[in-house]
């Protein structure tokens, strides 16, 4: 597992003051049951941040919601200073939002290249660019590289992870959205995603991770916000969150 002592990452050297992603005052809900209350929450560009929280706190449809899968009822959300929050999700993929789920999802009958030609989409007139990023992700998960041919419903849990993330980089992403990428892996897969996470922020690429693994999750972003029954109930620099008495008890587990 990713080192559960407190730290905080140095600055990418893309990351500039900029705020990427700005939530103001969202809200989400299924029918009557309003899931997301009121959230406020920002991105810089080329950030990691961390949101951590229990099971059914509400992670996973805030995602939803930023990447257009679920409705907002209310609030606004910005993304590189265009107001997004009606957007449908195949625009705000475009404008360079991609989201690797929960579960992984990936294409069970397709092969490992095919799930990344997939990914790739609305890049395709960009053949060049979609050769060199495909060449990247082999690089970053030589093991996908090595099972490029095989179905992908044949790979191992943690493989298919891998290849989720790479699917996601097909779509060129500014901002990664990522739900639960430990879920179900054993402890040394978690730590090689975890690595490849640090990596591709180090590239610049800003990350808001989404993860009930809140110790792994914190050691490795820079800021942090803990989501419980749909609020955000605090916000504070990684490091300071881990040093947190009460963060500690109630999510990290000492």
């Amino acid at each position: 597992m990713p080192s559960d002592s407190p730290r905080t990452p140095s600055a990418s050297p893309a990351m500039v003051e900029e705020r990427l992603l700005e939530v103001a005052g969202l809200s989400s809900a299924y029918g009557p049951v309003r899931a997301i209350h009121q959230a406020d929450l920002t991105v810089q560009a080329g950030e990691l941040v961390a949101m951590v929280g229990g099971n059914g706190a509400g992670k996973t449809t805030l995602l939803h919601t930023l990447s257009g899968l679920h409705p907002a009822s209310g609030g606004a959300i910005h993304f590189a200073g265009q107001d997004i929050t009606r957007w449908s999700p195949h625009r705000i993929v475009a404008a360079g939002i991609c989201q690797v789920p929960e579960g992984r999802q990936v294409f069970a009958p397709l092969s490992v290249e095919d799930n990344l030609k997939l990914g790739a989409y609305r890049q395709r007139r960009d053949a060049a660019w979609v050769r060199q990023t495909m060449d990247h992700v082999y690089a970053l998960f030589p093991i996908l590289a090595e099972r490029r041919q095989q179905l992908a419903g044949s790979l191992s849990g943690g493989q298919q992870q891998m290849l989720a993330i790479g699917r996601a980089l097909l779509g060129r992403p500014r901002l990664l959205l990522l739900d639960e990428p430990s879920m179900g892996l054993a402890p040394l897969l978690v730590e090689e995603i975890f690595r490849v996470i640090v990596e591709l922020n180090a590239q610049g690429v800003a990350i808001l991770l989404v993860e009930q693994n809140a110790r792994a999750a914190l050691a490795i972003a820079r800021r942090g916000y803990i989501l419980e029954t749909g609020r955000i109930i605090k916000t504070a620099p990684a490091a300071d969150l881990l040093a947190d008495d009460a963060v500690r008890r109630a999510y990290l587990g000492y």
